[in-house]
């Protein structure tokens, strides 16, 4: 078969898979009673990313270098990174709540790769001799995979957001460092004791918990969740989530802390190789491009959330709202800087 021929196929496939699976998620988020949408989700995701894998190894056979030369060769490895973070993400939390976040975007940019860039830029050219080296699968590969992985953590940082209503509440910890493991204002006693609760704070959710220890016949250690009542007036805009909102609070907190601790070591070792390239192609380890600004800028974003959560034990909406703006950074400097036309790593420009 023409590889060209397959690789429109399979980059069409790729979008067409991505929407459907994107309709299966917001489907089971509506209906969670129908479990099977969860198994068509994930398998969707699967398709997707090996169509994907494909259409790659399809270019890099037809090219004869690793196909991450242009716009939309880079896109279409974003899209298999973030689709492989997901699995990843979703195998480790056994929530589908990642894949109504991650699905929409993956779509999007395989949509964008597919239908918007022109098709000069999607045809395959020799390289240019700066990016004849064995450093362009080191360096660009690991960028791409980084930004698969912050993008994702990002995104499960938003749907934290979301779900918690941005409310600032206290989640049992998934940092660590000083002030990462917290008690959350919980109480853990027998059920025959009797000790009096303070009242609840908004941080706390007005949960308080309760523990049945075994008594020597057999009976398991056992923790209720219980609401504490108080005679103060509640805020409305303070409004006690749900045992089930706040499991999966802790769970997108949890999860996108470890994948975004994931991508970030990727972006060191992407920008050191960058570095080490750059001295040995134009003879400069740093230059101020504006590519390079901009990795420095989401470099210290990223440093910041981890530094947040591993020395100062922050958690839920404070880290979220700055893994937030994360998102925005990385993708300004992955595609707002090279859309521009300006500086050394431009793909081109449509202005």
């Amino acid at each position: 078969m023409n590889l060209v021929v397959l690789q429109n196929w399979l980059d069409n496939a790729s979008f067409a898979i991505l929407f459907l699976t994107m309709l299966v998620y917001w489907g089971g988020a509506a209906f969670p009673n129908l479990p099977y949408l969860a198994a068509l989700g994930t398998a969707g995701m699967a398709i997707a990313n090996l169509c994907m894998a494909t259409l790659l190894g399809a270019r890099w056979i037809e090219a004869g270098y690793f196909p991450l030369s242009n716009l939309y060769e880079s896109l279409f490895f974003l899209t298999w990174g973030i689709t492989t973070v997901h699995l990843i993400a979703e195998s480790s939390s056994r929530s589908r709540l990642v894949g109504v976040v991650t699905a929409p975007v993956a779509m999007a940019i395989a949509a964008f790769a597919t239908m918007t860039l022109p098709s000069q830029m999607q045809a395959s050219e020799p390289l240019v001799p700066a990016l004849k080296s064995n450093w362009l699968m080191m360096h660009v590969s690991v960028m791409m995979l980084s930004y698969s992985a912050l993008m994702v953590g990002a995104l499960l940082a938003i749907a934290f957001l979301v779900v918690t209503r941005g409310q600032n509440i206290q989640l049992q910890g998934s940092s660590v460092g000083t002030g990462g493991y917290r008690s959350n204002g919980y109480r853990l006693h027998k059920a025959s004791e009797l000790i009096s609760q303070p009242a609840p704070s908004a941080e706390n959710n007005g949960f308080a918990r309760f523990e049945t220890s075994s008594n020597g016949n057999g009976n398991a250690n056992t923790a209720v969740l219980n609401l504490v009542t108080t005679s103060e007036p509640q805020i409305a805009s303070a409004e006690p989530l749900s045992p089930q909102r706040l499991s999966l609070a802790e769970t997108l907190d949890n999860i996108s802390y470890r994948i975004i601790g994931l991508g970030f070591p990727l972006l060191t070792i992407g920008i050191i190789a960058g570095g080490v390239w750059a001295n040995e192609a134009w003879g400069s380890y740093w230059s101020w491009d504006p590519k390079e600004t901009w990795a420095l800028i989401t470099w210290l974003v990223f440093a910041a959330y981890l530094h947040a959560r591993i020395t100062r034990g922050w958690q839920g909406r404070r880290p979220a709202i700055l893994a937030s703006t994360g998102f925005v950074v990385v993708w300004v400097c992955y595609l707002g800087v090279n859309l521009l036309g300006k500086g050394l790593h431009s793909y081109g420009w449509f202005f």
